[in-house]
């Protein structure tokens, strides 16, 4: 496929391309898409058998967490890479980085070595899902982007239902170092599609400067705020000294990074765009929705598992409305902002509905699987209403060239919303368990449902009764702050896109 491009090397957007060169390169992103996604969750139910094999549990929350934090940090280095060096080779980096580190974590010895290969699998995956979203944004104009961006929210969704499947059938069968292996197959494939389907990308005829200051600043602010979240959503008090060290780390890294990028020429993250209000009210708009449906997919299954005694695999289920509402939403969200040629009323009408959603599954009774299933479904309808119109709203705000700053920054607040919601829902759910007589030392996740399981009949009952309206008021909680969404998008700015009239 070749594309053509202004003086600059940047592709010119429109839609003149023949239909099967545009699916061709839609089927080798959303490959890109898959993968890294799937490894979001394919981990999770594997963590019980790895920390028995190498007996060490001290790390065991860093293999999911080391890879978060790594995808969410290298986003935005992606997006400016991308525009200074071709999307082409830094989704090729991306993806060849992620199936090495595949390879490296199915042959860790120790769980050192394995968060360590973690961690470069996240650097790989941050290039595979922000480059691929910006790929799109130069190919396709804003009116027509929507159904494109759908379509990758259904990836997104198709590897929330399968991970946790796959990850248990390869680890109960198998070995679990599987769950990383099946990624190489997968990689190499994506790999040499990408090679022969996106060898029509432009290379940028600018001469590219690195701002590598910008960068280690950026990585070290970054990475010390999402690793000082994650430790108070893992129990940590927010006077600890580690904590308030990382935090003051990051807020002193930010400062200096903002003050660098104004005055470097060619910066990492320009802040003239911050100045766009549609752009900053469209990356605020992914925040906050992110905020829920991550911090929601956390909590709802452990509030299924304590409250009616139900095991993990019915937990999973649970959450099989929240996964099929959000490319539902996606899909109609997409078609609707390509008809009308406007964002702001299907952004608005996600976040109108998610607080009553939230508000309706707090006050259903967990047992009632109808109820339940509606509501969530609810919740991720008007999740996939927001996240790809929110990307079309952001690109569509920002010059061309900026594009790929535009679309990484959004995964970035992405990013930052998710692990924001499920540090901000478990600290306060921890915070409201301290009331409890539980039978355990300690509370929150595993030791909770520990504590459930070693009381005595009689015990539990009223243990559960106060569990549920713990869990309804944390809800309760979690509407309260999707109201911020709703405001935002209020503020949102009602412009037409740009495209065919």
């Amino acid at each position: 496929m070749s594309l053509p491009h202004d003086t600059s090397g940047l592709p010119v957007t429109h839609l003149n391309q023949p239909a099967p060169a545009i699916r061709s390169v839609l089927v080798a992103l959303m490959l890109a898409i898959f993968l890294g996604a799937l490894d979001q969750t394919i981990v999770a139910v594997s963590l019980p058998a790895i920390s028995a094999q190498f007996n060490d549990v001290e790390l065991l929350a860093w293999v999911i967490s080391g890879y978060m934090v790594a995808m969410t940090v290298a986003t935005p280095v992606y997006g400016k890479l991308g525009d200074l060096y071709g999307r082409r080779r830094m989704i090729l980096f991306g993806t060849s980085l992620f199936t090495l580190a595949s390879l490296f974590c199915g042959m860790a010895q120790s769980m050192e070595q394995l968060v360590l290969a973690r961690i470069l699998q996240g650097i790989g995956a941050g290039g595979m899902v922000s480059v691929s979203q910006a790929i799109i944004g130069d190919i396709v104009p804003p009116r027509e982007r929507g159904r494109y961006q759908g379509y990758f929210s259904g990836m997104y969704a198709l590897a929330s239902v399968l991970g946790p499947v796959l990850g248990g059938v390869m680890t109960e069968y198998v070995s679990w170092r599987w769950v990383f292996w099946i990624n190489l197959p997968l990689g190499l494939f994506s790999c040499a599609y990408i090679q022969i389907k996106l060898a029509g990308l432009p290379i940028p005829k600018r001469t590219p400067v690195i701002d590598y200051l910008g960068t280690l600043l950026m990585i070290l602010g970054l990475g010390s705020l999402l690793l000082s979240i994650t430790q108070l959503g893992q129990g940590h008090h927010l006077v600890d000294p580690q904590v308030c060290g990382l935090f003051a780390l990051a807020v002193l890294a930010l400062m200096v990074f903002v003050w660098h990028e104004r005055r470097f020429r060619e910066p990492l993250l320009p802040m003239k765009l911050f100045t766009v209000p549609a752009a900053v009210l469209s990356w605020l708009a992914v925040f906050f929705t992110a905020f829920q449906s991550i911090g929601l997919s956390v909590i709802m299954p452990l509030r299924f598992q304590t409250v009616t005694g139900a095991g993990a695999d019915s937990a999973a289920l649970h959450l099989l409305p929240l996964a099929i509402g959000m490319p539902i939403g996606a899909f109609y969200g997409g078609r609707r902002t390509s008809q009308t040629g406007r964002y702001k009323p299907i952004i608005l009408a996600g976040a109108a509905i998610l607080p009553f959603a939230i508000v309706a599954a707090a006050y259903s009774p967990p047992d009632n699987a109808w109820a339940s299933g509606v509501f969530m479904l609810m919740i991720g309808c008007a999740c996939g209403l927001q996240f790809p119109t929110s990307l079309v709203g952001a690109q569509n705000a920002v010059q061309p060239r900026d594009i790929g700053v535009a679309t990484s920054t959004l995964a970035l607040f992405r990013s930052l919303g998710g692990a924001v919601g499920v540090a901000c829902l478990s600290a306060l759910l921890l915070a409201m368990l301290q009331g409890l007589n539980l039978p355990s030392n300690h509370t929150g996740g595993n030791a909770l449902l520990s504590s459930l399981n070693t009381s005595a009949g009689a015990a539990q009952a009223p243990l559960r009764i106060e569990l549920s309206l713990i869990f309804r008021h944390l809800l309760l909680a979690s509407a309260v702050i999707s109201l911020a969404g709703l405001a935002v998008a209020i503020a949102l700015p009602d412009k037409l896109l740009r495209g065919r009239e």
